[in-house]
């Protein structure tokens, strides 16, 4: 066997890896970012990139964000995920070396001659027994690689696996962000209808008290209270959607929505954003492009293992046993039994069938390039959408603050000419609708600001960095690798 073995190790030594190596393909990468000339104050420069919620300073949020690893079930299946493409890696790993079988039978017969013997006792005959004990191996000489070839394509999907779970953990974090701040965008809404309500209440206080006087018909009364009780159902319709939006960060974090409350606040004053940096870092800083990029390498490596179908393959066989008619001499040397020889295989004629399957592969390959260039493509848009629109919606804000403040203003100059009356009551209610109108646009320009901050993050890949894909010795290790951090 120490032989056998020897003699396979030269062989593999002697032999070739067939099909090309892998080379990772261009991109189309821009030189700079369309909307890089805008800039937002960063002060999450020296915030954790793992932890990039932390930017919005909201411990709340920080609470959640971390039971996403806990319990969230979409992560757990991409986990489960990765742990079957690493144990796939150490089913190709096997065919490196032999296999070995061990086996053993006994077995007793007897013969009868159908003669009857002279003493009358019944037939006569021979009875035997045969006892065998073995071993046998098998040993797949990979000489031109379709084994390591093997080894390479399900060590890049593993990768690529690993990849797909670090995209699930940041898309699981950018939707929690998200509903976050739509929860709280609710929560403001809430707030800002609550003090309509108010407002509302005092001005149909004013509006009976000028009727009672005498100076306001009955019909601006009316119109007072109808405004309010149309307050009143919209400030109740919101409780609807941030139940929904609380019940849905349940689901992430992995709860039922019956055990998890989070307690109203107030929205947070500032939106950060993240620096772009330079586009070519986008390459290595978003998971979907490093699964792509690793699918390439999968495919590519595919084709050497096709091509290998076009070599002889090389097998080792040995056995070595022991055969005997009774256990008691079973294992003498004059009962032993061995065997060893190469095999090899070739196929004559298949039909074209190994060439299709290499046409095959190199499409397969061309679609994994294809993917990973649209991929790409598709990245470079997010970032520049959210960068626009992070820009277009500050621009907006600015403007719409100013027309809160006019409006605020409109209304209480309204009210008092009411007071005097020099003016209907229908001017009132047209500034006060006015003026709640206005403060709910800049209410879902502040939430929209929001998401699109989380939206960049997510585009700009949340702090990941292709360097924290498991090496190709780590996919290979029995211990589990830290994958997705």
């Amino acid at each position: 066997m120490k032989r056998i073995l020897t003699l396979s190790a030269l062989a593999l030594a002697a032999g070739c890896t067939v099909g090309p190596d892998y080379q990772r393909p261009s991109a189309p990468v821009p030189s700079a970012y369309k909307e890089a000339g805008w800039k937002t104050a960063t002060p999450e420069d020296g915030a954790n990139r793992g932890d990039w919620w932390s930017i919005y300073g909201d411990p709340v949020l920080d609470g959640l964000e971390r039971q996403i690893d806990v319990s969230n079930q979409t992560l757990k299946a991409a986990e489960a995920a990765y742990r079957e493409a690493r144990a796939v890696v150490a089913e190709a790993q096997a065919g490196y070396y032999p296999t070995i079988s061990l086996t053993g039978s006994g077995t007793r017969s007897h013969e009868g001659s159908g003669v009857v013997s002279s003493e009358g006792a019944g037939r006569t005959g021979v009875t035997s027994s045969t006892v065998n004990l073995g071993a046998a191996a098998t040993w797949d000489i990979d000489l031109w690689g379709r084994i390591r070839r093997t080894v390479e394509s399900d060590v890049a999907n593993a990768q690529a696996s690993a990849a797909d779970l670090a995209n699930a953990r940041l898309s699981a974090q950018g939707q929690l962000a998200t509903l976050y701040f739509e929860l709280r965008a609710a929560d403001e809404q809430t707030r800002l209808l609550d003090a309509s309500v108010q407002a509302f209440t005092r001005s149909l206080q004013i509006t009976r008290n000028q009727y009672a006087a005498g100076v306001a018909a009955q019909t601006d009364v009316v119109t007072a209270e109808t405004q309010l009780e149309q307050t009143r159902a919209q400030l109740i319709a919101v409780g609807v959607q941030r139940a929904q939006f609380e019940h849905a960060i349940a689901a992430l974090v992995g709860k039922p929505p019956a055990d998890l409350s989070v307690a109203p606040a107030a929205m947070p004053p500032d939106v950060p954003a993240p620096p772009a940096g330079i586009p070519s870092a986008l390459l290595e800083r978003r998971p979907d492009i490093a699964a792509a990029e690793r699918l390439m390498a999968a495919g590519n490596a595919q084709i050497g293992v096709a091509i290998a179908a076009y070599y002889p393959d090389l097998t080792l066989s040995a056995s070595y046993g022991f055969a005997s008619s009774g256990l008691s001499n079973l294992l003498r040397a004059s009962n032993s039994l061995w065997s060893l020889g190469p095999s090899l295989a070739e196929t004559v004629f298949d039909a074209g069938l190994r060439s299709a399957q290499v046409a095959a592969a190199r499409a397969t390959y061309d679609q994994t390039v294809a993917t990973y260039r649209q991929t790409v493509l598709t990245a470079f848009q997010q970032v520049e959408d959210e960068l626009a629109a992070l820009r277009i919606l500050a621009q907006q804000d600015v403007v719409e603050k100013n027309t809160v403040r006019l409006a605020r203003e409109a209304e209480q100059l309204t009210l008092n000419q009411y007071q005097q009356g020099t003016v209907a009551y229908t001017a009132v209610v047209t500034a006060q609708t006015t003026r709640l109108t206005n403060e709910e646009t800049a209410l879902s320009i502040l939430q929209s600001r929001f998401v699109a901050s989380v939206a960049l993050v997510e585009a700009l890949g949340g702090g990941w960095n292709a360097a924290d894909l498991p090496s190709p010795e780590q996919v290979k290790e029995d211990r589990p690798a830290e994958a997705t951090r």
